[in-house]
């Protein structure tokens, strides 16, 4: 195992009944306070105003900022600063997914460094190490931001998305309420909950290193109780416990205590280039690519069948086997049925009416100029990057 730290400082109130501690947590910062929020889905429910009641009654001055994308652009990070730079705001608080949570880390570092523009910071033009206060309250169980120390921020001017990380950025608090993903449509809660399982995959569980048994069991287990709530809070939406479980699976996804002692070899995530070339949403793009990516990697390189297989039999439900590549097959099935059937995401690009992709421009995006995938599972040319990219359609 490598040596590492381990730091997770967010506090999370989780349940029903802790909004009443919102306030507690904004004051141990001052009395000002920026809501990010996507826009008058968020604004016009119950929680907004709820949110709102409980700061103004305990004398917190409220500045909003509203319409944060799906994927977060640079240019409403940079009003974000601007409203807390112009007040002087000591706190800024998330209510949405994790768009909006990236968004507020990306607006609580660069209001207190010496520029105005995030992309000084991500391109290392100007330094930072310290951040505003940011309290997370997510709506959708999927990033896992509300108590991750990075964000991930869309430049559509370069066409790139990049970002920062540090513990500055991570929540000083997290308000985990399952309620408040009641009203997460079926589609989105899918997307979400395989963007919790990509996550596991790449950070820690298709890696390219020894297997600590802790970390790696923990993974496994979290990676099989998504594959069975998942589905149950697409059909049951106020399916309560479903709803908690996913909601606290994705803070430990990547809350940093399963890649202690880890490599981490994102593979997925940097092939997932759909979401900033098309401007698809990014779990849907990850469903489509991961089965792929698999059937790629097993049908060149048969080192990966233990591990394709230990995945279909412990997660997926494979029955075992002693031709390893025959059972890693049957995962990479059962992981696309699960996806079609069980998610009802489609599967390919076509189902979608995407015919063509910018192949070379996402190429470049993933290997970021290199010649291949950095810090891969398995290593991938541009070349293959191309030819994954072209299964997917």
């Amino acid at each position: 195992m490598n040596d590492f730290q381990f730091q997770n400082t967010t506090k999370v109130y989780f349940g029903k009944n802790q909004l009443s501690h919102l306030h507690e947590e904004v004051l141990k910062y001052g009395n000002k306070v920026l809501i990010a929020h996507g826009g008058n889905f968020i604004k016009n429910s119950s929680l907004y105003q709820n949110v709102i009641d409980e700061l103004e009654s305990n004398h917190i001055q409220v500045f909003e900022l509203g319409a944060v994308e799906p994927n977060p652009r640079h240019t409403t990070v940079n009003k974000g600063v601007k409203i807390c730079k112009e007040n002087d705001i000591q706190t800024v608080l998330a209510i949405g997914g994790g768009s909006t949570i990236d968004c507020c880390k990306a607006i609580a570092a660069t209001a207190l460094s010496d520029s105005d523009n995030i992309w000084d910071l991500i391109e290392g033009k100007v330094s930072w190490k310290d951040a505003l206060a940011v309290i997370a309250m997510p709506t959708i169980a999927s990033t896992g931001s509300e108590m991750d120390k990075s964000c991930v921020i869309a430049n559509v001017e370069l066409g790139v998305k990049s970002g920062i990380n540090g513990e500055a950025i991570r929540p000083k608090a997290a308000f985990l309420d399952p309620t408040n993903t009641f009203s997460v449509p079926p589609h989105q809660t899918a997307c979400g909950g395989f963007d919790i399982m990509a996550h596991l995959f790449d950070m820690n569980y298709f890696v390219n290193a020894d297997k600590y048994p802790l970390q790696f069991n923990v993974v496994e287990t979290l990676l099989k109780t998504v594959r069975q709530q998942l589905p149950i809070a697409i059909k049951e939406p106020e399916n309560y416990e479903a709803r908690a479980t996913m909601l606290w699976a994705a803070s430990w996804a990547l809350n940093s205590f399963c890649t202690s002692g880890f490599k981490t070899q994102a593979s997925l995530h940097a092939l997932e280039q759909f979401s900033s070339t098309l401007d698809l949403t990014h779990g849907l793009g990850l469903a489509i690519l991961t089965p792929k990516w698999m059937k790629y990697l097993l049908d060149r390189d048969q080192s990966v069948a233990n591990d394709f297989a230990r995945f279909g039999v412990n997660v997926m439900g494979v029955e075992d086997g002693n031709d390893k590549v025959a059972v890693a097959y049957q995962a990479i099935d059962a992981l696309q049925n699960f996806i079609k059937d069980e998610l009802g995401l489609p599967v390919h690009l076509s189902e979608l009416g995407i015919k063509n992709l910018p192949i070379e421009e996402m190429v470049e995006k993933a290997t970021k100029g290199e010649k291949s995938l950095p810090r891969a599972y398995r290593q991938l040319t541009k070349e293959d990057c191309a030819h994954i990219y072209c299964m997917c359609l």
